[in-house]
């Protein structure tokens, strides 16, 4: 990266002077994530890899980018301060939002992990959520941003077909779960920027009092039924500790017994944003099996040695575990 030209370019876009390249920020599997500091303030630049780039690796950037400017002022996020689509600046291309202080969580809050802390941060997680599909998004999007008609079922043959056309072992549960969610779509309580992937992981929290500082990673955010967010984040919330669970960090300081129902969570949803949790658990099915059909992607990868990380390595389980507890939800054993 031309660190001089990205100094001239943030000076000339923002006014923000003597702009210097920091650590690079954990978080986030697909986009390289930077802090950088200028005199003025911390920033923090966010661009797709270098080595893949294309149009399609830059538009979740720019899906991002447009999501952040529609709820800035709306919902708790960052503030975006600057996009660019020159490759030439920093070799691919970039935002650049406001630093927000705060951890991602997973398994433990920092400073006070008690029963009623983590229960005001499920509420929190709830009311942050809402927040967002409370926003009217007419206006406040380019065009295109997101088709929500028909948006799950596209979702579930698309992610089918790639899973056939890329393959390393038998998934029959992936088959299974396909058809129901094709076979039992309900009908939609409304359409809301949603962020696809909402889960306490992809927040930055203060951990001293148990709130949400902002909403992260919007990449992969589009229009559609607000339930979607919903059904991911109350799937991960509240499971069973002593199961063999699938991507066990993930909100992973709820599984206990004394937390918060997934019950009174969608009712607090349901009260703050307006909107109805009917049919939730068919939400919570397509959530988590979306996520399965999407990181095969990654073990695909790992199997053909073109990656290895833990992460990866550890999806020969995760993947399977996600989509028999997906099962479980509507009371059926997947094959």
């Amino acid at each position: 990266m031309n660190e001089a030209a990205l100094n001239d370019w943030i000076e000339q876009s923002t006014g923000f002077t003597n702009a210097r390249l920091g650590a690079t920020l954990a978080g986030g599997n697909s986009n390289v994530t930077r802090l950088v500091q200028t005199d003025q303030a911390r920033l923090v630049l966010r661009h797709p890899p270098v080595n893949a780039v294309s149009d399609k690796a830059a538009s979740g950037i720019a899906r991002e980018y447009a999501a952040l400017s529609a709820l800035h002022g709306r919902a708790r996020v960052p503030q975006p301060i600057a996009w660019c689509d020159d490759n030439s600046i920093a070799g691919a291309p970039f935002s650049l939002t406001s630093w927000v202080d705060g951890a991602s969580l997973t398994d433990q809050l920092p400073d006070r992990g008690d029963d009623d802390a983590i229960n005001r941060l499920g509420r929190d997680l709830i009311a942050a959520l809402a927040e967002v599909h409370r926003v009217d998004p007419t206006g406040l999007l380019p065009e295109g941003f997101g088709r929500p008609a028909g948006f799950i079922a596209r979702q579930v043959k698309r992610w089918s077909m790639v899973r056939d056309n890329d393959c390393v072992r038998q998934l029959p549960e992936l088959k299974f779960m396909a058809d129901w969610l094709l076979e039992n779509e309900p009908e939609s309580v409304g359409t809301c920027i949603i962020h696809c992937d909402y889960h306490l992981d992809n927040c930055l929290t203060d951990p001293s009092s148990a709130r949400i500082n902002a909403i992260i990673d919007w990449e992969m955010a589009t229009l559609g039924d607000p339930r979607i967010d919903l059904g991911l984040l109350l799937f991960f919330w509240k499971r069973d500790a002593s199961a063999s669970l699938a991507l066990p960090t993930i909100q992973a300081l709820s599984n206990r017994s004394s937390a918060i129902d997934r019950a009174a969570l969608a009712d607090a949803w349901s009260s703050s944003s307006g909107l109805d949790s009917v049919n939730l658990p068919y939400f919570m099915v397509f959530s988590a099996w979306r996520l399965a059909a999407i990181i095969e992607g990654a073990y695909v990868l790992f199997r053909q040695g073109k990656v290895d990380t833990n992460y990866a390595r550890n999806l020969e389980h995760d993947v399977p575990a996600l989509l028999t507890e997906a099962a479980a939800i509507i009371g059926r054993d997947a094959p």
